[in-house]
């Protein structure tokens, strides 16, 4: 299924002939990676900020279109600090850490249980870096990591602070040094059995995942043992060289303890590692505590790793189906870019969303929001605001946290370890976000945001719809209303019986000038009640049911 009837089929809908054929015109099918020269306007901005951010507000695209693509791309991938640990929001039974001050470093106890508290910590702080963050990649990509080099059902909070933090100071650096890095990560050790390797019985579960899902893939089977791209043979050989790395400080009471990895020289395999073929049979003789380190340059050798993650980008950040115009035209130019640079992921990936491919009309909609971006988005396009009080705001980040979750995406425990399915399993892809089980919580937490909100520490936290309409251009004409609300929360224009349907449900049987006789009266008295809540139930309608349309489920 191609991306158009990728969108046919979701919306229920195709466009006409004469647009399909403006479309072709404006935006070729066949396109490059050459720079994007096209019009640069709201739907171009909002396009770019959809995909590498959570739900671009519409202050963000409106920045964006002012400073242009080139300024835009230079925002979005501009450095800045790592932002400040998670703290204790109110845990008073903390013998370690006081409220409000980190644990990331602090042991845990032999009487109270911190576990618990830490972990809800970490996920709520999480979650507020992706409400918080504006013009900006670095989130996106984070996800995009850990995703990648995916880990699940790590209890341990201080350990999964210590990985996420590797994966979000990392997001736009050296994918080479980021493999090392991950590869003696001790949340990875843990979770792939490398700490309980050693050189009389070697665990291969990192050494396959090295090569299958973190590096070069597998390939076309090319004969027994042999996937194209590496052999069991390599396998074998390479979880000998990765014996002897051990991690310490999981759970520990201990303050003199930290979270670390630490290489055994006993526990490691002595002995010349022969590789196959498949990487030209290169001998890795020991080289104790830096040998997983050539391994990993040995790796980067070929150029099959800088295609198999551009490949994993391009269905992150563009769209599943790689066919082979796209192999040609994006892929194959995007690897040689990462390869020119010694595989510094910024300038393969600013030339990806600067590209005349990723502009692409065809390209802008048909990926279905992940839960996570579904979540997230919803909040800050409607840029609802949180309270200053660190209980609060701690309390209501874990709290929406937890919503991704029977929408099948949990931040920090992916299904399995090539992570979440849509962005790996055919031929289904992104259209696996949407099932039986899925569509319900969707439907049910957009309707109560946009209705009668969430309430936590006496916080009500829902979509301020007079507000909302107060950005309108002209908020007095439902026509500039409704198309302006449809230009922030959709990513393609909406057929004229859809702009009917909903001006429908804000006037139900009236004319055009009753919402403006009734807009112009409630402003004139803000004040009375009555004239309040006859408009704010008529646009909490509209947006209800805006947020319940397939089109919305789209980026």
């Amino acid at each position: 299924m191609d991306r158009r009837a990728t969108l046919a089929a979701f919306i229920g809908r195709s466009d006409s002939k004469q647009k399909r054929q403006q479309r072709r015109a404006a935006a070729p099918i066949n396109s490059s990676l050459s720079p994007y020269a096209g019009p640069w306007g709201w739907e171009q901005a909002a396009h770019l900020l959809r995909r590498a951010t959570f739900g671009p507000t519409k202050t963000m695209i409106e920045t964006a279109v002012q400073n242009g693509l080139n300024g835009t791309l230079t925002q979005l991938f501009a450095d800045q600090p790592l932002p400040a640990p998670p703290v204790n929001p109110n845990n008073a039974t903390d013998p370690n850490v006081p409220i409000g001050e980190t644990w990331i470093n602090a042991p845990y106890s032999a009487t109270v249980n911190l576990v618990g508290y830490r972990n809800q910590s970490l996920r709520g702080w999480t979650m507020g870096l992706m409400l918080n963050e504006g013009i900006s990649i670095r989130e996106k990509m984070t996800l995009f990591w850990h995703n990648h080099f995916a880990v699940r059902q790590i209890t341990d909070p201080k350990f999964l602070y210590k990985y996420i933090t590797l994966l979000r100071s990392s997001a736009l650096g050296n994918f080479r040094q980021l493999v090392k890095d991950v590869t003696i990560d001790p949340t990875m050790l843990r979770f792939l059995n490398g700490n309980q390797s050693t050189r009389n019985a070697p665990n291969e579960n990192y050494a396959r995942e090295l090569l299958e899902l973190f590096t070069i893939g597998k390939g076309p089977a090319a004969g027994p043992g042999d996937y194209t791209n590496y052999t069991e043979t390599d396998v074998e050989q390479m979880a000998r060289v990765l014996t002897g790395w051990r991690d310490r400080g999981f759970n520990t009471q201990n303050p003199d303890i930290a979270v670390e990895s630490f290489f055994t020289l006993g526990r490691h395999d002595l002995g010349n590692k022969q590789l196959s073929h498949r990487f030209d049979n290169a001998v890795i003789p020991n080289m104790a505590e830096n040998e997983y380190a050539h391994l990993v340059d040995v790796i980067f050798q070929k150029d099959e790793v800088a295609r198999f993650i551009c490949r994993k980008l391009y269905r992150w950040f563009v769209y599943y189906d790689i066919d082979a115009a796209t192999e040609v035209n994006i892929i194959e130019p995007m690897a040689q870019l990462l390869i020119a640079n010694n595989y510094n992921i910024q300038p393969a990936m600013a030339a990806l969303l600067g590209s005349e491919h990723f502009f692409d009309i065809l390209n802008v909609g048909p990926m279905i929001k992940s839960p996570i971006d579904f979540v997230v988005g919803a909040f800050r396009q409607f840029s609802i605001p949180f309270p200053t009080q660190l209980l609060r705001y701690y309390n209501a980040w874990f709290q929406f946290f937890r919503f991704s979750i029977p929408m099948q995406m949990e931040y920090f425990n992916p299904p399995d370890v090539a992570g979440w399915k849509a962005y790996y399993q055919e031929p289904g892809y992104y259209r696996t976000w949407i099932n039986a089980a899925t569509l319900a919580p969707r439907s049910a937490f957009t309707n109560q945001l946009a209705t009668t909100g969430y309430v936590y520490n006496t916080v009500r936290y829902l979509i301020d719809v007079l507000t909302l309409v107060d950005t309108v251009s002209d908020p007095f004409d439902p026509v500039v209303v409704i198309r302006e609300f449809s230009e922030l929360l959709y990513p393609q224009p909406l057929a004229q019986n859809q702009l009917d349907y909903l001006k429908e449900v804000l006037l139900p049987g009236l004319p055009d000038f009753e919402w403006t006789i009734e807009y112009n009266d409630y402003k004139a008295n803000p004040d009375n009640a009555n004239l309040r809540q006859a408009v704010e139930t008529k646009l909490r309608n509209l947006v209800r049911a805006m947020l319940s349309m397939p089109e919305y489920y789209l980026s």
